[in-house]
């Protein structure tokens, strides 16, 4: 059940989505958020899960992509204590997993495709000319 929860349209699956399979485009990450219904629900807390879960993230992108979702208050930086910092591992438990965008768009930051977001769930499927 836990990873069906982090199959939702939230920071932390955000972080690991590109767009480079698209015909042309070569990095296409991160992808931008264009969120228009963004809900909060409660998570329970692991923090032995986020703490090995810090080091794969690209943390700039998780600071961009909470800002494009009215998240302003995020360290622009991973602390050095993080594995034992419970205030950030519960900070970044919040960004990452508990807001979720419900309705909206992630956009290819190379070509501005617009991948919709419905229910929680991103389409990433491609048409057939653009692969």
């Amino acid at each position: 059940m836990f990873f069906t929860k982090l199959l939702k349209m939230n920071l932390f699956t955000h972080n690991m989505l590109t767009s480079n399979i698209i015909k042309g485009v070569t990095k296409g990450y991160p992808l931008g958020i264009e969120a228009t219904e963004v809900k909060t629900s409660e998570r329970e807390f692991n923090p032995d899960f986020i703490g090995r879960m810090i080091p794969r993230l690209e943390w700039p992108a998780v600071v961009e992509g909470a800002k494009m979702l009215g998240q302003d208050a995020v360290p622009e930086e991973v602390p050095s204590d993080y594995e034992t910092n419970e205030e950030f591992l519960k900070q970044a438990h919040r960004l990452l997993l508990e807001v979720t965008v419900q309705e909206g768009n992630l956009i290819c930051p190379e070509s501005g495709r617009k991948f919709p977001i419905t229910n929680g769930i991103a389409n990433m499927l491609l048409k057939e000319d653009e692969t």
